[in-house]
Formats: structure tokens, sequence, C-alpha cells
């Protein structure tokens, strides 16, 4: 059976029975929120709860005390705007509500241990220990089929990347802009060609599956995959292969990036650039990039979100002409149309710039004291806010990851995005670090 393709070639529906679009919504709310609460005097500071740091567990009831009305006010907020879209999505919010309390409970005690200082000392900070604790309670207990409803690990990491938008000056963003793309085509196309190339001239695998693998290999993780895959009308299961081979590498480079970017000594902004480069999933990037810092997250986003993200339409478009008039046989002769590329053109990038403008031209429209009003009672809780979503992102990743599963996927898979993955890394490294190392330690 292959896999047929299901994705609305447009119309108003899309607005919301699309999950890119709901992290648009979402993610935009929030801020214009927060901005009508600054202009009128108020600020959502409340519920942008974070942890403090500390040397002792006595620390904790105290910040308990202090800051339970805040959490609750967090849940509630975070509770209900999910709950609008994963309702008006088609899932079951009987699923759903008592799935994200317990994701979100874990998520609180996730927040507690990273802002511990020895975790901090071993760079075991929230969105890695997230990430480990979920893959430990993923792969050693059994999780109730229910509980997925409220595993939306695409959704979390969407909206947190259009919040990320309104923390970033779209002025950084078109400086940055060409050089990210120029290098994410570089990079991209020769990892996708050599994935390619390995896999059907060496390993004998199918085209549309050694496209498959290779657009999750240079693209955009799982989202390629399963946006490439139904464009060239791959098999079902060589598309889940291609996923579990994005998470495999997506989990190993989590640590192995930040690992090397230390020893090497690698600055804050070309480590982000490169991580941003050599990662598979908008996810474990971001994991791995904040274990580096802000700047590094900074340089990471523009690298993976402007620089590999936007690809994805176009890709799709490529690919499925290619497949229609070279790799099958229709007896309609139909071709694809441009509309492909706006129907996989992935929507949550679009909230991240409008966010992104949005702050920009308020920041540019008042006075200095005012600007730093807007940047302690809207940027900055919500940053704290996007922290939320990629710890219950990484929460869901590790929740969904399974060792067995993975272990099927077969050799001939595995090698050739091996291939892939160790002309990634270095090309990655080459142009981040040592062509245009200086550009990216300058943002």
């Amino acid at each position: 059976m292959t896999q047929k393709k299901t994705e609305s070639s447009g119309g108003i529906s899309e607005l919301w029975k699309k999950e890119d679009w709901w992290a648009v919504w979402l993610g935009l709310g929030i801020v214009i929120v927060a901005l009508i609460l600054w202009a009128s005097g108020g600020t959502i500071k409340s519920i942008a709860v974070s942890v403090p740091s500390y040397d002792q567990f006595s620390a904790v009831p105290a910040f308990f005390a202090q800051k339970i009305g805040g959490l609750i006010g967090l849940f509630v907020v975070l509770l209900a705007i999910f709950s609008i879209a994963v309702k008006l999505l088609g899932h079951s919010l009987k699923e759903f509500i008592p799935g994200f309390l317990i994701l979100f409970l874990m998520a609180i005690v996730v927040q507690i241990l990273g802002s511990w200082n020895p975790m901090k000392e071993y760079n075991l900070e929230a969105p890695v220990l997230a990430l480990i604790i979920g893959m430990i309670l993923g792969n050693f207990t059994k999780i109730p089929k229910w509980f997925d409803t409220s595993l939306r690990t695409e959704f979390y990491v969407k909206t947190g990347i259009v919040l990320l938008g309104a923390t970033l000056p779209f002025t950084m963003i078109v400086s940055a802009g060409p050089i990210a793309f120029g290098q994410a085509t570089v990079v991209a196309v020769t990892t996708f060609l050599v994935i390619y190339y390995a896999g059907t001239k060496w390993l004998g695998l199918d085209r549309r599956f050694a496209a498959t693998l290779g657009a999750g290999g240079s693209i955009c993780g799982v989202s390629a995959s399963i946006a490439v895959g139904s464009s060239v009308n791959a098999e079902s299961d060589h598309v889940s292969i291609s996923i579990a081979m994005v998470v495999i590498y997506a989990t190993i480079m989590v640590f192995l990036l930040p690992i090397m970017i230390n020893f090497l000594g690698i600055p804050d902004g070309p480590a982000g650039a490169w991580i941003g480069t050599s990662e598979f999933a908008d996810a474990a990037g971001m994991a791995a990039a904040a274990q580096i810092s802000d700047k590094a997250v900074e340089s990471f986003t523009l690298m993976k979100v402007v620089g590999r993200d936007m690809f994805i339409g176009v890709w799709c478009f490529i690919l499925a002409l290619i497949s229609v008039t070279k790799w099958e046989r229709r007896e309609d002769n139909t071709k694809p149309d441009a509309k492909q590329i706006w129907t996989r053109f992935p929507k949550f990038v679009l909230g991240f710039f409008v966010a992104s403008i949005i702050m920009t031209f308020v920041i540019a429209g008042v006075d200095p004291a005012a600007a730093d009003t807007v940047n302690s009672d809207v940027i900055s809780p919500v940053k704290t806010l996007r922290t939320w979503c990629f710890v219950l992102c990484f929460l869901c990743i590790g929740l969904t990851t399974r060792f067995r599963e993975l272990a099927r996927a077969g050799l001939k898979p595995f090698l050739a995005f091996t291939i892939g993955v160790l002309v990634n890394v270095p090309l990655g490294y080459i142009f981040s670090v040592l062509l245009l190392g200086d550009f990216w330690a300058s943002l």
C-alpha cells in the first residue's frame, strides 16, 4: 500500500484545521495579549513562572509557596488555548486534558531539577532533562494509549518557535537570512544527494524511499519525511523508517554536538549555527542549542528555521515533479502545480516572522525607557512561556521514542542515513565555524 496524499490544497478551512496555523494563532495571540496588557499598564509576568537557580532542595518549598498561584494560572491558560486547538483539530478533550495535566506536572519537575546548580554544571538543564526523563519513562513504563492525544510534539515546538520570533529583532533576521539560506542550500543539497546516491546506487533502495530519507536528513527532519514522502508517493512504512532515522540521530546529536562544541571551544554564535545546520529536528536542535546559551539558540533558529525549514515547500514541489515525470506512470498524466509549494510550506515560519516584525516595530516606535519596559514586561515573559513550550515538546519526544521500534528500521536505511550524517556534520562545521564563523559570532 502506498501512502496517499491527504493534505488540503488550500482553502479557508486550513486556517483552523492545520496544526501549523494553530501554532501561528496561539503564538501570535500570546504576543498580542502581552502587548495589549503592557499598553494598559499590565503584564503577563504573573503566569510566566521561571524557576530560579538554587543549591539546596530546601529552596523548593519556598518557591512553591511563592509561585503556586502563577503555576496554576499558567496551567489554566496553556490548557485553555491548547484545548481549543486540539478540539478543532478533531481530537478528544477527554483524553487530552488529563494527559496535559500529567505532562504539565512533569514539566514542573523538570524545570525544578534543571534549575539545580549541580545539574547545570553538567549541562543537564530543563530541555535535556525533559528528553532524558521522557525517554526513560517511554521505554521502561507502559504509556496508556489515551495519553498519546496530549503528546503533541510538533505542535508545542512550533508554538514555541513563533514565540521565539518575538524575541529576535527582525533586522537580525533580515541581515542573517541570506547567509543562513545560502549555507543551508549548500549543506542541504549536498546531504540530500549523498543520502539519495548511497541509498539507490550502493544499497539498492527504492528511489522514493531514498528521497524520503534524504529529505529527513537534509531539510527539517520528521516534517520533511512526512511531506516529501507524501509528495513522491512513498510507502507508509518507508516514511516511518525515515522518521525513525531522524529520531535516532536527532537524539544522538542533542548530546554529541554540545560535547564537541565545548571540547573545541567554539563561540556561541557559530555553535548555534552548526547545530542549526547539522541537527535533524527543530525540537532536538533547540534542546542542543539551549545547553550552550541564548545566543546559540538565536543563531540556531536563524540557521534552522530561516535557512532550512523554509526549503520544505520548494523541495516537495521539485521532488513531486520528478516523481510524477520520471519515477511513476499515471493514467491521467497529472502533474504537480505550484500550489504544492504553499501547501507544504511550514506555516509556523510565517508566524515566527510576523512576531519578530511586530516586536521590532513596537520597540522602534517608543522611547528608550518604554523599550526597557517592553523588554521586561513583554519579551522576558514571552521567553519564559517559550521555554515551557519547549520543555513540553522535549518530554513528548522522549515519551514517544521507542528503542525497540527504532531497532526494527533495518540496516540499509540506517547506513544510507549515516553516510549523510558523516557528510552533513563536518560540512556544517566547515561553514559555521571555519568559513562563516566571524559572521555568526558578530550577530
